[in-house]
């Protein structure tokens, strides 16, 4: 006679339960990260106007970010391998709530210049450790859920840019709006890192903490940069190719970014079930190609109505890439979680950075036409690649 016992019902169901907490949990950390995003985004001109900077000098200043998430994401794999996504999550999402009402606070160039490192690191650490915890509760799940958390996190960004619109119409200054934002959001991040799930093995690992991507990932992390420079250029040329090349006016020229974004969070929000469906190398086959049409459609037709449609197309087709690019590397052989997303995220993100400065020389050497034509060839390379993203046994 076996001397196996079955579970107890109340056993299992509370396993199911848990998870489910985990989920909601690891969803709102990524609802808590757009939201901040979008607050600070919608101030940056009442911060400028407080400091008294230039466009060059709030230029210079804005770099502060891009130098403290360029130089988090290689550390951010080692951290996670020696104390665990959970914690990296807990501390990195609680220090990038706690520092917003620090831009508030700021009253110099090189203070907020600081500030804003600072803002670049705990949200580097924040993204890739959250993503690793992404993939950890997808394996526990058995099925993609991936796309879901990045909408969370589009979700929120919309949601944080609503709240920015209300602060500024009520003329709220950015401290006091900040230090509201902040405090409400650190309540809720707390709260929800306590469900977070611990991953067996992934703390203590005596490894480097600084690593740049290995070779292995180079063609993943290409497919997440063509993304990212996709999502990059639209954030910050869409509205002036509305403006300039279109000869619209700048309420129309906003709406271009709005069908982008909301295109993009309900592709993620169906990028769940179509990767169930299709394998996730079609699904970003697809997408690279929606995005190359859409560009293509926006910049050979230049009317309003092509425009949009392009731009919503654009939004679509790259919704799901970065998310399936992050569950592919937090899932390869011989790297952990931590290390695989770390390794894509710093490929991509140098993308997402560097692409939309590199637009605009190309622009003023040539035309911003033709310059967003290199996005279009890159959405092109998207497609070509897509094999990248096919997941490992």
């Amino acid at each position: 006679m076996s001397t196996q016992t079955e579970p107890h019902p109340k056993a299992k169901k509370k396993s199911t339960k848990d998870l489910l907490h985990s989920r909601m949990a690891l969803a709102m950390m990524f609802f808590v990260n757009g939201v901040i995003f979008a607050n600070w985004a919608s101030r940056i001109p009442a911060v400028q106007d407080r400091i008294g900077l230039t466009e060059r000098t709030l230029g210079l200043a804005l770099l502060g970010v891009s130098v403290g998430v360029v130089l988090a994401l290689p550390l951010a794999g080692g951290l996670i391998a020696r104390y665990s996504s959970r914690t990296i999550t807990t501390l990195g999402g609680l220090g990038f709530v706690a520092v917003l009402p620090f831009l508030g606070f700021a009253n110099s160039f090189w203070g907020l210049w600081a500030t804003l490192f600072v803002f670049g690191v705990s949200t580097s650490l924040m993204d890739v450790s959250m993503n690793a915890q992404a993939v950890e509760v997808e394996q526990r799940h058995d099925k993609p859920i991936m796309s879901s958390f990045h909408a969370a996190f589009s979700i929120g960004f919309a949601v944080g840019g609503g709240m920015g619109a209300a602060f500024a119409g009520l003329g709220v200054v950015p401290l006091i709006h900040f230090a509201i934002v902040s405090s409400v959001l650190f309540i809720i991040a707390l709260v929800a890192s306590r469900k977070l799930v611990d991953v067996p093995g992934e703390q203590g690992t005596d490894s480097p903490a600084f690593t740049l991507p290995p070779r292995s990932l180079w063609l993943l992390g290409v497919v997440a940069f063509c993304a990212a420079i996709g999502e990059g250029a639209m954030a910050d040329w869409s509205v002036l190719y509305l403006e300039q090349i279109v000869g619209v006016g700048a309420g129309l020229a906003g709406l271009g970014l709005t069908a982008f974004s909301l295109m993009m969070t309900v592709g993620r929000l169906a990028g769940d079930s179509l990767t169930a469906r299709f394998d996730p190398v079609g699904v970003v086959r697809l997408g690279g190609g929606l995005a190359a049409g859409g560009m293509g459609l926006a910049l050979l037709v230049p009317s309003y109505i092509a425009a949009m449609s392009g731009f919503a197309l654009v939004g679509l087709g790259i919704a799901t890439v970065i998310p399936l690019a992050f569950s592919s590397a937090g899932r390869r052989e011989g790297l952990s979680s931590g290390r695989g997303i770390a390794g894509v995220a710093t490929i991509a993100y140098s993308g997402f950075l560097a692409g939309p400065p590199v637009i605009g020389l190309l622009a003023e050497a040539t035309s911003l036409r033709l310059a967003l034509g290199v996005v279009l060839a890159l959405f092109v390379l998207m497609a070509a690649t897509a094999g990248a993203v096919r997941r490992p046994a």
